[in-house]
């Protein structure tokens, strides 16, 4: 019988790091708290001394929807559409921002141990053991 992955490693070490690993990863997520400061009023990019909000984005991407529905095969309106719409994209994901919540060390310590231990039980699971003496 073979056992994680194919190989001759222990399934039992493969559970074990498998549990170890989300339990430490889903811990170390919840930690983490998420704000953004995207709005229709705050700046996405800053030109100079010009800010660019995300509404000033929005006016290219309307002038390329109607350009779209007026004729689809025109390419200002595709670039338009387009453009406005990755612009949009990086600016809110540049205006993410990720922060630890309070914990101990303790707690700290724990989630590392679990992350860390879990991967490492996990792909040891996945390599094969050698035997010295065969099976009979």
């Amino acid at each position: 019988m073979k056992g994680a992955g194919g190989t001759s490693g222990g399934i039992g070490q493969f559970f074990i790091g498998l549990v170890m690993m989300c339990g430490g990863f889903y811990m170390l997520f919840n930690a983490i708290k998420v704000t953004s400061s995207f709005g229709f009023s705050s700046h996405l990019y800053q030109l100079g001394g010009f800010g660019l909000t995300s509404g000033m984005v929005m006016i290219p991407f309307m002038f390329g929807v109607g350009l779209m529905f007026y004729n689809g095969r025109n390419i200002l309106g595709w670039l338009l559409t387009f453009g406005s719409l990755v612009a949009l994209i990086f600016g809110v994901i540049s205006s993410i921002n990720f922060r630890f919540s309070y914990m101990s060390a303790f707690d700290l310590i724990v989630i590392l141990v679990l992350c860390v231990g879990g991967i490492g039980l996990f792909l040891r699971s996945l390599k094969a053991i050698e035997k010295r003496y065969p099976e009979s």
